[in-house]
């Protein structure tokens, strides 16, 4: 799994509103799904920020990297909170984190739909960039700026067979349980990819439609794939939400220093967030008969 730590020297610190406002102008909170829960979640935009730290998700493992490294501001692509909220009690597993992170003075900023949809240094783009795709555009432009959208579309330097196409896949994300799994025939030629970091489903019409001969994406249903499967379009490839979000935080940590002017620390988490953690079995299509 490919882990940078990128960390920098400031010479002079920024506020967390600072900080705030570089984020959003890279993650415009415009950008969101209207269910989304996007922005600062805790954290006062007076305080200075020094350092700051990016993960996939808010969870406690990542909380303690926060605490053991003083970062002032974690920034996740996950949401702490989905649903509405009447109170943070220290006894409730979500508002125990946010009382945590007041405790070590740092804030939560969350980038979600808005990091997903946004041009050139999004989950999409970055997820793209890993697999060395070229000429990429918005699988589903965004009607505001055709820059922006969901998914991303492009043509790798050259052709692979799909079973190729998983292994360059396993090479280029994060290692998980589940591993990487394709539906279609392994030997199909593969070159126009299209690309949904988590759960993307629902853009296999898209992807058909815009030509993609695989479809690489997350959180996939057996019916939808299998139906896929039946008639003309792309082949699927289905790897872990974790990993086809992680390849964001290398690059907007990034983003951000320079658009600060190297003026704040950035690091990486990493702490592998994916929570499935063993499995069993597994086999090839047709390797084999059921039992029974």
């Amino acid at each position: 799994m490919p882990r940078p730590l990128l960390t920098y020297s400031p010479a002079v610190t920024v506020t967390l509103g600072e900080v705030v406002a570089a984020l959003e102008a890279r993650y415009d909170p415009v950008l969101a799904e209207d269910w989304d829960a996007v922005g600062l979640v805790c954290g006062d935009p007076d305080e200075p920020v020094q350092r700051v730290l990016f993960a996939v998700d808010p969870v406690s493992a990542v909380v303690d990297e926060v605490v053991g490294t003083g970062a002032q501001l974690l920034v996740t692509h996950h949401p702490l909170f989905l649903t509405p909220v009447h109170g943070v009690p220290a006894g409730d597993p979500k508002g125990r984190l946010v009382h945590r992170l007041v405790r070590a003075g740092a804030g939560l900023f969350v980038a979600h739909t808005n990091a997903d949809r946004a041009p050139d240094s999004g989950v999409n783009d970055a997820l793209a960039a890993a697999l060395g795709l070229r000429g990429t555009t918005p699988l589903q432009p965004a009607a505001t700026d055709p820059r922006a959208g969901l998914g991303r579309i492009g043509r790798l330097p050259e052709a692979l067979t799909l079973q190729q196409f998983a292994d360059l896949v396993a090479t280029a994300l994060p290692d998980a349980v589940g591993g990487v799994r394709a539906a279609g025939d392994p030997g199909r030629r593969i070159e126009t990819v299209a690309v949904c970091g988590g759960s993307g489903g629902s853009l296999l019409p898209t992807a058909a439609a815009a030509g993609a001969d695989v479809l690489l994406t997350s959180d996939l249903r057996h019916h939808p794939v299998s139906e896929s499967q039946e008639v003309p379009g792309p082949a699927v490839c289905d790897v872990a939400h974790f990993a086809s979000e992680w390849p964001w935080l290398p690059v907007a940590a990034d983003v951000l220093r320079r658009d600060l002017g190297g003026r704040v620390e950035v690091a990486v988490s990493h702490r592998r967030t994916d929570p499935w953690t063993c499995s069993a079995g597994g086999a090839a299509a047709g390797a084999g008969r059921l039992s029974g």
